[in-house]
């Protein structure tokens, strides 16, 4: 981590608004190494210790969370009318979050938590082809004859084709059950590449993206960090992507 301001750094770590940590720090709220600092341009990095009325104040640059979604929750920063996936999350280090990503309000599992963009841009890219794996409940019969369609690609109703997806039929019937995975991430592109084959999705959740799989030990709605081998084999993985 460089040097960053202080009120920066409190700021970052939500401790208060810009204006309100600059109140604390010329209040000599704030110590630094143990000593009281009163001039929030004052910088400081990770290095320090950083007080705030006693409490230490640890700074994390980037925080990268899994969350297993639950249904009904929406894949926003805020909403002034639906719960957030950010709602789920209120004790995390950062207040810069974002969702990479998008799953529909009813769809489930998978979804990273960041404030890396550099990393979100690398996992949502169209040109990076980064795998995204489904679980699917599908309304009617599904068979070889629509993996072969599902490979070929669909039209779905865009201008171009879907690209290429890899189906895996679990079980066959008049109510199938599948994996799917798929390249891109268009507007409720699992659901239309069915309805293009004259059945319907009735149930989603998705289990990965990229190298990260969804921990089956988190139940709907929780989350945890990311381990350093995660982070590392999704920052590698994108790398190589791109060659």
């Amino acid at each position: 981590m460089k040097q960053i301001r202080l009120d920066k750094y409190l700021s970052d770590m939500g401790i208060g608004t810009r204006s309100q940590v600059k109140n604390l720090i010329r209040k000599g709220k704030v110590t630094v190494n143990e000593g009281v600092v009163k001039t929030p341009e004052f910088k400081v990095s990770s290095k320090d210790v950083v007080n705030v009325d006693g409490i230490q104040v640890s700074y994390v640059e980037y925080e990268y969370l899994m969350l297993n979604k639950p249904g009904g929750v929406v894949s926003a920063t805020e909403d002034r009318r639906e719960r957030t996936v950010l709602d789920l999350v209120p004790d995390s280090a950062r207040k810069d979050l974002f969702p990479v990503g998008r799953l529909d309000k009813d769809t489930e599992g998978l979804l990273l938590l960041t404030n890396d963009g550099a990393l979100a841009h690398q996992l949502l890219s169209p040109r990076k082809h980064v795998d995204k794996t489904y679980f699917a409940t599908i309304q009617g019969l599904v068979s070889e004859d629509e993996v072969e369609r599902f490979a070929k690609g669909l039209d779905i109703g865009d201008e171009k084709l879907t690209l290429p997806a890899k189906l895996k039929v679990l079980s066959s019937g008049p109510v199938s059950e599948v994996e799917v995975t798929i390249q891109e991430g268009r507007y409720h592109q699992v659901k239309r590449m069915f309805e293009a084959v004259d059945c319907s999705v009735t149930y989603l959740k998705r289990l990965s993206m990229g190298s990260l799989k969804l921990d089956e030990k988190l139940d709907s709605g929780a989350y945890r960090a990311l381990t350093e081998d995660e982070i590392s084999s999704l920052k590698s993985g994108n790398k190589e992507s791109e060659g």
